[in-house]
Order: structure tokens, then sequence, then C-alpha cells
């Protein structure tokens, strides 16, 4: 075989490898979206006293980031046993499931 050919094999290779990964965390994002619209997570705009009163104390509250400039405001996280909340000063911006997902499989490694 010449180079040629060895070269279109790889990128041929390549090529085949890069289209399943896009395709499998697509599926992977669909079914956490699904989880967690069936579920009864802290909404946007809920206070830090609200979810506490709701929801219970969490497992850990992390330390806050940000909050030097108006541009970052101050974050603060708290995880439960089930799902995570993030709060932009005291209320809630978001709340997601607490699955091995991107950096949520060890919380206590980024406090």
């Amino acid at each position: 075989m010449n180079k040629f050919g060895i070269s279109l094999s790889m990128v041929m290779l390549l090529a085949a490898a890069a289209v399943s990964t896009p395709v499998r965390a697509d599926n992977l994002l669909v079914n956490r979206v699904q989880q967690e619209q069936g579920m009864d997570l802290p909404t946007r705009g809920m206070s830090m006293d609200q979810v506490e009163k709701k929801y219970g104390a969490p497992q850990r509250k992390l330390s806050p980031r940000g909050g030097d400039s108006a541009k970052h405001p101050t974050i603060n996280r708290w995880d439960y046993a089930n799902f995570i909340v993030y709060f932009e000063k005291s209320h809630v911006i978001h709340a997601v499931l607490n699955t091995p997902a991107g950096n949520n499989t060890n919380p206590a490694s980024v406090n």
C-alpha cells in the first residue's frame, strides 16, 4: 500500500470515530434533560431560604466563588443527594441532577 492509501484510511477511521462521539453525548444529554423535567427541582428565582425550607439542609455548601465585580457576581453551589443547586447571590439560577457527568462526579474536589 502506498502512503496515500494509508493516510486516507487513517482519515476515514478518525472521521468515523469523531462522528460517533457526539451522537452518544447527545443521547446522554437528552436523557438527562428528560430526567430533570420529571423531578421536583428548585426553580429559577427561589431564594436560599425557600430552597432550604422546601428541600431541607444541603449535604454540602461549597465556598462561594466570584463576587469581585458586578460582572462576576457571587455564585454559590449547594449539593443535595440527587441534585445540585447554583445560586447567583442568594437566588437560584440553575438546578441539575447530580449524575456522573462533567464535573459533578466529585464535588468535593472543586471546593
